[in-house]
Protein backbone atom coordinates (compact mmCIF):
# COMPACT_ATOMS: atom_id res chain seq x y z
CA UNK A 1 0.00 0.00 0.00
CA UNK A 2 1.40 3.16 -1.00
CA UNK A 3 1.88 5.79 2.20
CA UNK A 4 3.04 8.30 0.06
CA UNK A 5 2.38 11.57 2.71
CA UNK A 6 3.44 9.69 5.32
CA UNK A 7 7.11 9.49 3.99
CA UNK A 8 7.35 12.68 2.18
CA UNK A 9 5.88 16.21 3.20
CA UNK A 10 3.32 17.87 0.82
CA UNK A 11 4.68 20.43 -1.58
CA UNK A 12 3.72 21.69 -4.52
CA UNK A 13 7.43 20.27 -5.73
CA UNK A 14 6.69 17.00 -5.15
CA UNK A 15 3.05 16.98 -6.07
CA UNK A 16 3.61 15.57 -9.79
CA UNK A 17 6.37 13.31 -8.19
CA UNK A 18 3.50 11.73 -5.86
CA UNK A 19 0.73 11.68 -8.92
CA UNK A 20 3.14 10.08 -11.17
CA UNK A 21 4.21 7.29 -8.55
CA UNK A 22 0.28 6.29 -7.74
CA UNK A 23 0.06 3.74 -10.20
CA UNK A 24 -3.43 2.48 -9.49
CA UNK A 25 -6.25 2.03 -12.15
CA UNK A 26 -4.27 1.59 -14.94
CA UNK A 27 -6.03 -1.42 -15.61
CA UNK A 28 -8.69 0.50 -16.47
CA UNK A 29 -7.02 3.18 -18.30
CA UNK A 30 -9.19 4.43 -21.20
CA UNK A 31 -12.54 3.01 -19.79
CA UNK A 32 -15.48 5.76 -18.97
CA UNK A 33 -16.67 5.98 -16.12
CA UNK A 34 -20.01 4.82 -16.84
CA UNK A 35 -18.29 1.31 -18.24
CA UNK A 36 -16.17 1.12 -14.41
CA UNK A 37 -19.24 1.92 -12.53
CA UNK A 38 -21.61 -0.45 -14.43
CA UNK A 39 -18.93 -3.21 -13.83
CA UNK A 40 -19.01 -2.62 -10.23
CA UNK A 41 -22.99 -2.52 -10.29
CA UNK A 42 -22.63 -6.16 -11.55
CA UNK A 43 -20.73 -7.09 -8.78
CA UNK A 44 -20.83 -4.49 -5.43
CA UNK A 45 -23.24 -2.15 -4.16
CA UNK A 46 -20.72 0.66 -4.69
CA UNK A 47 -19.96 3.23 -7.51
CA UNK A 48 -17.36 4.00 -9.47
CA UNK A 49 -16.68 7.11 -7.86
CA UNK A 50 -17.12 5.56 -4.12
CA UNK A 51 -14.17 2.90 -5.07
CA UNK A 52 -11.84 5.25 -6.10
CA UNK A 53 -12.53 7.19 -3.68
CA UNK A 54 -12.28 5.04 -0.61
CA UNK A 55 -8.71 3.68 -1.84
CA UNK A 56 -7.30 6.98 -2.37
CA UNK A 57 -8.16 7.75 0.94
CA UNK A 58 -7.06 4.36 2.28
CA UNK A 59 -3.77 4.96 0.22
CA UNK A 60 -3.59 8.99 1.19
CA UNK A 61 -4.34 8.55 4.85
CA UNK A 62 -1.81 10.86 6.96
CA UNK A 63 -2.27 10.66 11.17
CA UNK A 64 -4.65 13.38 10.95
CA UNK A 65 -7.14 11.40 8.12
CA UNK A 66 -6.69 11.33 4.87
CA UNK A 67 -5.51 14.17 1.80
CA UNK A 68 -8.96 15.03 1.65
CA UNK A 69 -8.30 18.18 -0.67
CA UNK A 70 -5.25 17.01 -2.41
CA UNK A 71 -7.27 13.58 -3.37
CA UNK A 72 -10.28 15.64 -5.03
CA UNK A 73 -8.01 18.31 -6.96
CA UNK A 74 -5.99 15.89 -8.43
CA UNK A 75 -9.03 12.86 -8.77
CA UNK A 76 -8.48 13.19 -12.40
CA UNK A 77 -4.81 12.47 -12.72
CA UNK A 78 -4.98 9.25 -9.87
CA UNK A 79 -7.67 7.72 -11.35
CA UNK A 80 -7.87 7.51 -15.07
CA UNK A 81 -12.06 7.53 -14.90
CA UNK A 82 -12.58 10.53 -13.03
CA UNK A 83 -12.65 13.57 -15.50
CA UNK A 84 -13.54 15.97 -12.60
CA UNK A 85 -12.24 17.70 -9.82
CA UNK A 86 -14.28 17.03 -6.69
CA UNK A 87 -14.10 19.36 -3.44
CA UNK A 88 -13.18 18.33 0.12
CA UNK A 89 -16.58 18.20 0.98
CA UNK A 90 -17.31 15.78 -1.93
CA UNK A 91 -14.23 13.33 -1.10
CA UNK A 92 -15.39 12.78 2.42
CA UNK A 93 -19.14 12.48 1.05
CA UNK A 94 -18.09 9.87 -1.39
CA UNK A 95 -15.85 8.24 1.56
CA UNK A 96 -18.62 7.58 3.97
CA UNK A 97 -21.16 6.71 1.35
CA UNK A 98 -18.93 3.89 0.91
CA UNK A 99 -18.58 2.93 4.21
CA UNK A 100 -22.11 2.98 4.93
CA UNK A 101 -22.44 0.70 2.04
CA UNK A 102 -20.03 -1.49 3.48
CA UNK A 103 -21.90 -1.51 7.23
CA UNK A 104 -25.31 -2.48 5.31
CA UNK A 105 -23.91 -5.16 3.38
CA UNK A 106 -21.92 -6.33 6.24
CA UNK A 107 -25.07 -6.72 8.02
CA UNK A 108 -27.43 -8.16 5.81
CA UNK A 109 -24.65 -11.13 5.18
CA UNK A 110 -24.39 -11.55 9.08
CA UNK A 111 -28.17 -11.22 9.31
CA UNK A 112 -28.77 -13.65 6.49
CA UNK A 113 -25.57 -16.08 8.34
CA UNK A 114 -27.42 -15.97 12.21
CA UNK A 115 -30.99 -16.21 11.09
CA UNK A 116 -30.11 -19.52 9.16
CA UNK A 117 -31.18 -18.21 5.67
CA UNK A 118 -27.97 -19.77 4.40
CA UNK A 119 -26.69 -23.03 4.71
CA UNK A 120 -23.16 -23.56 5.37
CA UNK A 121 -22.54 -25.08 2.28
CA UNK A 122 -23.94 -21.58 1.21
CA UNK A 123 -22.27 -19.63 3.48
CA UNK A 124 -18.82 -21.05 2.09
CA UNK A 125 -19.69 -20.95 -1.68
CA UNK A 126 -20.69 -16.73 -1.04
CA UNK A 127 -17.54 -16.20 1.20
CA UNK A 128 -16.15 -18.15 -1.80
CA UNK A 129 -17.79 -15.85 -4.48
CA UNK A 130 -16.58 -12.89 -2.26
CA UNK A 131 -13.04 -13.24 -1.88
CA UNK A 132 -13.03 -13.79 -5.79
CA UNK A 133 -14.56 -10.53 -6.40
CA UNK A 134 -12.70 -8.84 -3.78
CA UNK A 135 -9.26 -9.81 -5.61
CA UNK A 136 -10.44 -9.45 -8.99
CA UNK A 137 -11.09 -5.69 -7.81
CA UNK A 138 -7.71 -5.50 -5.88
CA UNK A 139 -6.48 -6.52 -9.32
CA UNK A 140 -8.01 -4.24 -11.77
CA UNK A 141 -6.81 -1.43 -9.12
CA UNK A 142 -3.48 -2.71 -9.43
CA UNK A 143 -2.89 -3.82 -5.80
CA UNK A 144 -1.58 -6.97 -4.74
CA UNK A 145 -1.68 -9.00 -1.67
CA UNK A 146 1.30 -10.93 0.14
CA UNK A 147 0.54 -14.62 -0.01
CA UNK A 148 0.76 -14.49 4.03
CA UNK A 149 -1.55 -11.26 4.32
CA UNK A 150 -4.52 -13.31 2.29
CA UNK A 151 -4.08 -16.16 3.99
CA UNK A 152 -4.55 -14.39 7.81
CA UNK A 153 -7.64 -12.49 6.07
CA UNK A 154 -9.12 -15.71 5.08
CA UNK A 155 -8.30 -17.33 8.69
CA UNK A 156 -9.78 -14.45 10.37
CA UNK A 157 -12.62 -14.51 8.31
CA UNK A 158 -13.05 -17.72 8.63
CA UNK A 159 -12.87 -17.91 12.21
CA UNK A 160 -15.78 -15.23 12.85
CA UNK A 161 -17.74 -17.59 10.17
CA UNK A 162 -17.43 -20.46 12.61
CA UNK A 163 -18.59 -18.73 15.09
CA UNK A 164 -21.58 -17.03 12.95
CA UNK A 165 -22.51 -20.63 12.01
CA UNK A 166 -22.24 -21.84 15.62
CA UNK A 167 -24.41 -18.97 17.10
CA UNK A 168 -26.98 -19.37 14.06
CA UNK A 169 -27.31 -23.13 14.96
CA UNK A 170 -27.68 -22.27 18.75
CA UNK A 171 -30.58 -19.32 18.11
CA UNK A 172 -32.42 -21.99 15.56
CA UNK A 173 -32.19 -24.73 18.34
CA UNK A 174 -33.66 -22.07 21.20
CA UNK A 175 -36.15 -20.59 18.61
CA UNK A 176 -37.55 -24.51 17.44
CA UNK A 177 -37.10 -25.75 21.88
CA UNK A 178 -39.39 -22.37 22.09
CA UNK A 179 -41.93 -22.76 19.81
CA UNK A 180 -42.43 -26.48 20.82
CA UNK A 181 -42.81 -25.06 24.28
CA UNK A 182 -45.85 -23.07 22.70
CA UNK A 183 -47.03 -25.75 21.10
CA UNK A 184 -47.14 -27.72 24.31
CA UNK A 185 -48.68 -25.47 26.74
CA UNK A 186 -51.15 -24.43 24.01
CA UNK A 187 -52.25 -27.88 23.53
CA UNK A 188 -51.97 -28.18 27.70
CA UNK A 189 -54.32 -25.25 28.56
CA UNK A 190 -57.04 -26.17 25.82
CA UNK A 191 -57.66 -29.52 27.41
Amino acid sequence: MLKLFSIVPMSVNNTSDIINKYKKFKKVDGSAYTKVNQFLRKRTYVTAREWAIARLCTDFRTKGGAEMTFIGQNLPLLVPFMRETYTPQAVNQARNSFKRKVYKSGATFFYGAMCGFLTGEELDDLLFQASEVARFLLEVEGTSLEVDEEIDIEERITMVMRRVGEAAKILLKRRIESEDEDISNTEGSSL
